[in-house]
């Protein structure tokens, strides 16, 4: 955001204080940019089939063991021991490759 401030005050300002808003709006960009870098470092990057772990489904075709849920707007196949009957709910509790495990 400070780039864009610096940019902006380097158009719009008289000359001697253009260049100097110019450059502590650089050097504040600077900082902004190292704080992000810091606070985002060692955070874990979540994304794929592990994601849908402890959402709630909508069974599609009914789970005797096998069958298909949709979640978050995917149908994705499922299996359910205890068996579920199309339109119930159920709680995604694993995965096994593109095999979800969902409990009622």
């Amino acid at each position: 955001m400070f780039f864009v401030l610096a940019i902006v005050l380097l158009l719009v300002l008289d000359d001697p204080w253009n260049w100097t808003a110019f450059g502590i709006c650089i050097i504040f960009g600077c900082f902004e940019v190292f704080g992000w870098s810091r606070s985002v470092r060692g955070l874990r990057v979540r994304a794929g089939a592990e994601t849908l772990i402890g959402q709630t489904a909508r069974v599609v075709t009914p789970c005797r063991p096998v069958g298909q849920v949709s979640v978050a707007g995917e149908l994705w196949q499922a299996r359910c021991e205890a068996g579920a009957d199309e339109g119930e709910e159920v709680t995604v509790v694993g995965r096994d490759g593109l095999l979800l495990t969902v409990e009622r």
